[in-house]
């Protein structure tokens, strides 16, 4: 099953030195789901050639307007471009007074349904469970309430042995049984047992996203084990200072983050715009976290296939 994050903007607070601020879209089995809309989205996915129409699931972290400006924009394009489908919108609670506003005074009335489910910061919750994934909020510590989402693929039925099957003849129509992992019992009372004839799945992946958020170890065993671990890391540890006040998290913490977690992959963004180049970022990251990469805006990065 594919599972993949592309990055559409990797900024914190402001556009600048051709970075955007926060956006990305994951692919799950070719269902698309945005995380974060800041403004310039819409621009970014023509840019890396991602159908916004084939979006049904936004996520969106938290009421700082580098994370959510660019949504009624995009909602707005949705709705000139001829959109039917229902689209889930994932957010705090206030964000839907925030759109009705702007649609009411813009004499907007969109021609498709938006859902609207709240967050909470307070506890981690399921908001999402279909037949490919389950998302959870994760509570993370900002100066507003904030969540990230941690993204976690459905074990997958078992994979048929072909060979196998096709030498004891058993018939096509059993296959679904042996996926669910049942025993086949030949017409001769023979039972051949379910492990000679399939193989187990690969384990599930994780995805999880942490938006912005103080250092704090109170989300870390919810994200224990992630593949890949997205974590904001707005400064260098020389402004630690800084980070503390305005409730974020450096480059050298974020490593520490992911090195206490036990993630298999680092990636950081949401870089602050005083950082012209950012291969100090990645250096710090690295002296904790070696497998740790830049949220390089158009990059994908591939969690499972």
């Amino acid at each position: 099953m594919k599972f993949e994050v592309t990055i559409l903007g990797s900024s914190s607070a402001t556009p600048i030195f051709n970075r955007n601020p926060t956006a990305q879209v994951l692919n799950i089995n070719e269902k698309l789901y945005l995380v974060d809309c800041a403004e310039g989205t819409q621009q970014q996915m023509l840019r890396f050639d991602i159908k916004a129409s084939r979006i049904d699931y936004i996520f969106i972290s938290h009421l700082h307007g580098d994370h959510y400006l660019g949504l009624v924009g995009l909602l707005s394009s949705l709705h000139l471009n001829g959109r039917k489908k229902a689209l889930k919108v994932f957010c705090p609670a206030p964000l839907k007074e925030i759109i009705d506003l702007q649609l009411k005074y813009s004499e907007t009335t969109l021609h498709y349904p938006v859902e609207f489910v709240f967050t909470s910061d307070e506890r981690p919750e399921v908001i999402l469970d279909n037949q490919d994934i389950i998302v959870e909020t994760i509570p993370l510590d900002h100066r507003i309430p904030t969540t990230g989402f941690l993204f976690k693929q459905k074990k997958r039925q078992r994979k048929l042995i072909k060979e196998k099957l096709e030498e004891l003849e058993i018939p096509v129509p059993y296959y679904t049984a042996l996926k669910k992992g049942r025993d086949y019992e030949a017409p001769d009372g023979t039972i051949y047992k379910n492990d000679t004839l399939t193989i187990d799945s690969n384990e599930p992946k994780t995805y999880a996203y942490c938006s912005d958020t103080l250092y704090t170890e109170k989300y870390f065993e919810q994200i224990n084990s992630a593949s890949l671990l997205y974590h904001e890391s707005t400064f260098l540890n020389d402004m630690l200072d800084r980070a503390l006040i305005t409730h974020h998290t450096t480059a050298l913490q974020a490593g520490e983050v992911a090195l206490k977690t036990n993630a298999t992959k680092l990636i950081i963004g949401h870089f602050s715009a005083r950082y012209k180049t950012l291969n100090e970022l990645l250096d710090e990251a690295q002296s904790v976290f070696p497998n740790t990469e830049l949220a390089v805006e158009g990059k994908t990065f591939v969690i499972s296939e």
